[in-house]
């Protein structure tokens, strides 16, 4: 029985591989229910969802609005948030760009960040222009562009953007050598937990609040808590600006940075951990699954 069980998972393992690349064609629903038995080791419920990430695999199916779309566009995400809140709040942009080629590092300054618009992880750090090895970036670059990112996880807001190549200033803060980010989730438009993502390119540690700061029993699976992170001066700030962004929204998380005493908007992510999200006790993954009041309507088509 046991070498059945696991004949199974390494049949659906090598489905869902071939799948993620679009090797082979097959519907959302049922890659996310195969990848979520993958992940999770669980049944993923559709028709009465109750945690968290069931939720949210839920909402990548049945809510589907098409302004969803340029709000994770990393480019278009910055005009649009702009738009609502004030440009005061967005990391000023250097450059964007269809193509490597067409980048003028000359006209750069010494330092900048490359980020592809349309997926995660398309992402490089320039701290100094003339130590930037151009072969290696452009290498990476050019890989993150011609990935298309909602076949990973079918979160079908990445699937139509394009793919551009988004350079910023690079922004620092007198007080420490990297920044914090504040991930704010917030749910049906209250922000209700704040979690701090601190040493993000050394030893990621992951530390959750509640909306009053209020340190919460919760961590990510394989992630240590930071003892040692200080209320940020322009919370209350944070927490308003992202329920302004988050009106209407059944979930959404909204991230901030605290820079020089300013506030700066990162980026806004539906589908956070992509809906498998390991919290550290499993207990939280129901908690604030109850938090999330799913649409009575669903919302299906998207341009294909």
């Amino acid at each position: 029985m046991e070498n059945k069980k696991n004949y199974k998972n390494l049949v659906n393992n090598i489905i869902v591989k071939l799948a993620s690349k679009n090797w082979i064609p097959m519907s959302d629903e049922n890659y996310l229910k195969r990848i979520y038995k993958k992940r999770m080791h669980e049944e993923l419920n559709l028709e009465n969802p109750q945690t968290f990430n069931e939720k949210l695999q839920w909402l990548k199916l049945y809510n589907r609005k098409p302004e969803y779309v340029k709000m994770v566009d990393k480019y278009e995400a910055k005009k649009y948030v702009g738009s609502i809140i004030g440009e005061k709040y967005i990391i000023p942009t250097l450059g964007i760009y269809d193509k490597f080629e067409d980048i003028n590092f000359d006209k750069l300054p010494e330092q900048f960040v490359i980020k592809c618009t349309h997926d995660s992880g398309g992402l490089v750090i320039c701290k100094n222009k003339n130590e930037l090895n151009l072969k290696k970036t452009k290498k990476k670059i050019n890989k993150f562009l011609k990935r298309n990112y909602y076949y990973q996880c079918r979160e079908w807001v990445y699937k139509n953007i394009k793919p551009r190549i988004l350079i910023e200033k690079y922004m620092t803060d007198k007080t420490t050598t990297e920044l914090k980010d504040y991930k704010i989730y917030c749910f049906n438009g209250k922000a209700k937990i704040i979690v701090v993502c601190s040493d993000r390119f050394t030893d990621l540690k992951v530390t959750y609040y509640d909306e009053n700061w209020n340190e919460m029993n919760v961590t990510d699976v394989g992630h240590k808590k930071d003892n040692n992170i200080k209320k940020p001066v322009n919370f209350e700030e944070m927490k308003h600006l992202a329920e302004i962004l988050s009106k209407e929204i059944p979930f959404v998380r909204v991230d901030f940075y605290e820079i020089n005493g300013n506030v700066y908007f990162g980026e806004m992510t539906f589908f956070s951990a992509a809906g498998y999200e390991e919290f550290e006790p499993n207990e939280y993954n129901k908690i604030f699954g109850d938090w999330i009041e799913l649409p009575k309507c669903k919302e299906e088509d998207f341009e294909d």
